[in-house]
């Protein structure tokens, strides 16, 4: 860390050397882009300053404490302060880690997540089901919108699939983690036995892409349409309001159902679709930069299996920090907090190669 400091702190001296130039005034794009590039170093040299104004103090004390000649009641006045400069000291580097960490261009964007039931038939739709009401809470205590764009239910309130945005303030910075296979272990309602069935469910976790960000050509589109159904297939309207989309150099296929209006869907489908043709694109470059994505926790990648729901012993780990926590209730009434903080700092760890 300390040389990633020096070259910034670097870095901003010169930038502040030039921006006194007198001349810089006649280059008014280069004085633009310098000036953009000073705001944004701006938060990390205060948070370097304000770490370095603790170290100091406490090496003074340090001084003072080690020193024979002082008064015993100054030196265990500078002991208390250094204990309280201490955490301080914590707080000050861990503020430090996030600003010196290279931005993700999506963290303040809003997202599409897509789950789908996996392996363990109804009891994985349930489960499913149990997953979107978790993180639709977990948006409601985070003062985010949650829409629905479409959804295939089973008869007993499971989701074969659910597609929803979540719109907000930086709500792909703390979703992103949440991409890949869930697993759940419990004795479902219809299990007359009381054996323990394993169960999965699949979440994708996507930034929501604007229209003038990825430009997609009518002629690459085939669009149907056809009459919504509930669950077991029965109509739910006579007028063909659903849409499915077709992307066709990749094959993509989207559909949105839940709107009585075509165009509406159509507008939701549009909104997964270019989504999902982003993610595919950078999933391709984190092969190709296959370090990279090691080092990460966010991968995106749907195979990987992240989490298990251990019902029985009350219990949810996640494999890719391999730590757990207790109260699965409480969890799943959207209580995510503490575990993506703790995903934050770990996922930080990894990208400075702590």
């Amino acid at each position: 860390m300390k040389e990633q400091i020096e070259k910034i702190r670097q870095e901003y001296e010169e930038i502040s050397a030039e921006l006194n130039r007198p001349d810089i005034f006649s280059d008014a794009k280069k004085m633009g882009e310098l000036g953009k590039r000073q705001a944004e170093l701006s938060e990390t040299m205060e948070n370097i300053n304000e770490l370095e104004r603790i170290e100091k103090a406490m090496t003074e004390n340090a001084v003072i404490i080690n020193s024979e000649k002082e008064d015993p009641e100054v030196k265990q006045m500078a002991m208390e302060e250094n204990i309280e400069l201490s955490a301080k000291k914590i707080i000050a580097e861990k503020k430090l880690e996030k600003t010196l960490l290279p931005q993700d261009p999506h963290d303040t964007k809003n997202v599409i997540v897509e789950i789908r039931a996996g392996a363990g038939g109804d009891e994985s739709a349930l489960f499913a089901g149990d997953l979107f009401r978790m993180y639709s809470r977990y948006a409601e205590k985070n003062r985010w919108q949650t829409v629905l764009l479409n959804s295939n239910v089973i008869g007993i309130g499971g989701f074969k699939e659910v597609i929803f945005e979540i719109n907000g303030r930086n709500v792909y910075e703390k979703m992103k983690y949440e991409s890949g296979v869930h697993r759940v272990q419990r004795i479902p309602e219809t299990e007359k036995n009381g054996r323990v069935h394993t169960s999965t469910a699949t979440v994708a976790v996507l930034p929501e892409v604007e229209e003038v960000e990825l430009k997609i050509e009518e002629k690459d589109l085939r669009i149907d349409t056809f009459c919504s159904s509930g669950p077991g297939g029965q109509s739910v309207n006579t007028t063909k309001s659903a849409v499915r989309i077709t992307h066709i150099p990749t094959g993509l296929i989207v559909s949105c159902q839940d709107e009585k209006s075509q165009l509406k869907n159509k507008d939701k489908a549009m909104k997964v679709l270019r989504s999902r043709l982003l993610q595919m694109e950078e999933e391709k470059k984190a092969k190709e930069s296959s370090d990279a994505r090691k080092s990460q926790i966010g991968t995106g990648d749907r195979s990987e299996k992240i989490r298990t729901y251990n019902f029985p012993q009350d219990r949810i780990t996640d494999h890719r920090i391999k730590q757990s926590w207790s109260n699965i209730k409480s969890i799943l009434e959207g209580n995510l907090d503490e575990m993506m903080v703790v995903l934050q700092e770990e996922d930080a760890k990894r990208k400075l190669g702590k």
